[in-house]
């Protein structure tokens, strides 16, 4: 506890300031740590962080009545999000709210910052205004960061977690995260970021979450991968094979040639071009990598997608040929094996042939609506033309009335259909979902985190995530409130089947870690206490 610190008010004052909620006795205990220490705080979604992060709030804000609170988002609907929440269960007359987005003029920005006790905002506008001088953080009392595994390497909240522990005079910082990720070292590079001195993480199965917790059953649908596609892939694996052994006869890649493995190697060659070294094995390496990746990409898309959205690549392939754009994919698209590949494509598409995981996603779908009518689904795929696909079919689903729920970047498929929704869109399809009009959102990656997505009576995942992280998230959307049903769809002998262990690996790797992190930081913390009882008697 710094110089500047004091102690906590009584929990049954903080409690009277809440409006409409009551926390849990875990929501309790982890405020407690949070009130000491920085804390690092990892808890499955749903389960209520943001209530965690009001306590905190009321707690520095009666320890510092003159001090500010930042309160930072990723995204501006998830910060707007926060400021709703925190308008809804705070007195009106507790504090001033005001919410900073790029949108607001800056010097408008300034003046709200002189009359603001408690701001919403992203990392990226309030780095920008630290940076221009708008304002200091030496007055805020409390830093809490949402998402926070985001605080690593450039992006924008490592940037303001330094200048908050420059200049505040009374620094408490607060990270939220579902899951930090499983490797050590990054957990730890965030901690340090951070300033983090303690860790509290609930799991579903946490002793204290258990009770509140809805039943989850959880399924694997298990789908056969059809010959037909095997002849498809095994003839682009062909031109692949041809590539990865070109890459290392000239000494260039090494390992295993894993998507990652090539994706590096083509990164150090690429940074040797760009340095100026234009040697012939180099250049003749980085098409040669570029062709790995190109290949690899449609097969992954024949064996986990839809065949609908490898059509939909190999015919932008074939378009960045006819337009000179790469010299790489037009050496892709002279291959033999390529040519046959494609040509048995287009004989499945003209049968009406589709990924056989897009029938069972049907049947599911319409299991669950004769099972319940009011019910909501999410199913998560990788890629923007699988979840267009998606909805497509569903829809002929009698009772379904399913939407895309994508990021705000626009792009435009070979049939000239724009997909991209802007923030307001997207809140405006929440809106939607929450109210029942719409009920089945086909979502990508941006539906995984943070934004207020109501509760859903059954999550699908249509292919497995090799991303302990992107796991818990799309999981923690449905059993919060009642019972809810998580599928994941596997295509077997495919890279679905290793994409589900390597998540599952991590994802008990991740508290495995966590907790012995945990325990370095409370000895430490013993041992420092106990060094200061021994000076104390000297």
């Amino acid at each position: 506890m710094s110089s500047q610190e004091k102690e906590s008010p009584d929990f049954e004052k903080i409690l009277s300031f809440l409006k409409h909620i009551s926390p849990r006795e875990y929501q309790k205990q982890i405020y407690l740590t949070c009130s000491k220490k920085n804390t690092l705080v990892i808890v499955p979604t749903g389960l209520g962080k943001t209530l965690i992060a009001l306590l905190l709030t009321i707690d520095r804000m009666l320890k510092f009545p003159d001090s500010k609170i930042l309160f930072l988002a990723p995204t501006r609907p998830l910060a707007e999000q926060h400021f709703s929440y925190f308008k809804k269960h705070l007195p009106e007359l507790f504090a001033q709210m005001d919410i900073f987005t790029g949108k607001t003029p800056a010097e408008k920005r300034k003046e709200l910052w002189q009359n603001s006790d408690i701001v919403f905002s992203t990392p990226q506008c309030t780095g920008n205004d630290i940076k221009n001088n708008l304002y200091t953080l030496e007055n805020v009392s409390l830093l809490i960061e949402d998402e926070c595994h985001r605080c690593f390497k450039n992006y924008a909240y490592t940037y303001v977690a330094e200048k908050y522990l420059a200049h505040s005079r009374m620094p408490r910082i607060l990270g939220l995260t579902a899951s930090p990720g499983h490797e050590k070292e990054k957990i730890q590079q965030i901690a340090k970021n951070l300033g983090i001195e303690a860790y509290e993480i609930r799991t579903r199965d946490s002793p204290d979450v258990k009770e509140y917790m809805q039943k989850l059953e959880f399924d694997t649908i298990h789908v056969e991968f059809p010959e037909e596609f095997k002849k498809m892939t095994n003839s682009l694996k062909k031109i692949s094979d041809r590539k990865i052994e070109e890459l290392k006869s000239r000494k260039l890649l090494f390992g295993p040639p894993t998507k990652i493995n090539v994706l590096n190697t083509q990164k150090k060659i690429m940074g040797a071009i760009a340095s100026g070294n234009k040697h012939f094995n180099l250049l003749t390496g980085a098409s040669a990598c570029a062709q790995v990746l190109k290949v690899q990409h449609a097969i992954e898309l024949i064996e986990t997608q839809t065949l609908a959205s490898a059509q939909e690549y190999i015919q932008g392939l074939f378009e960045q040929a006819r337009k000179q754009e790469s010299k790489a994919v037009q050496n892709v698209i002279k291959q033999p094996e390529f040519n046959l590949a494609y040509t048995q494509l287009m004989q499945l598409i003209a049968r009406k042939a589709e990924h056989p995981k897009l029938l069972v996603l049907k049947d599911l779908v319409e299991r669950e609506m004769q099972k319940n009518s009011k019910t909501k689904l999410l199913v998560f795929a990788q890629f923007r033309d699988t979840v267009v696909k998606i909805c497509k079919e569903v829809n002929q689903i009698p009772g379904v009335n399913a939407r895309v729920f994508v990021g705000q970047s626009k792009k435009t498929n070979q049939k000239k259909e724009e997909t991209g929704l802007s923030q307001k869109e997207q809140q405006e399809l929440i809106k939607e979902f929450s109210l029942g009009t719409v009920n089945l959102l086909a979502s990508t990656s941006i539906g995984e985190e943070g934004l207020d997505i109501p509760e859903v009576n059954t999550v699908v995942f249509y292919e497995p995530v090799p991303s302990a992280i992107r796991k818990i998230q799309r999981a923690g959307r449905t059993a919060r409130l009642s019972k809810g049903n998580l599928t994941v769809l596997i295509t077997d002998g495919t890279r679905d089947e290793s994409y589900y262990w390597t998540a599952f690996h991590k994802e008990k790797k991740m508290y495995k870690v966590i907790s012995t992190l945990k325990d370095e930081l409370e000895n430490k913390s013993n041992l420092s206490n106990e060094e200061d009882k021994q000076r104390t008697l000297i």
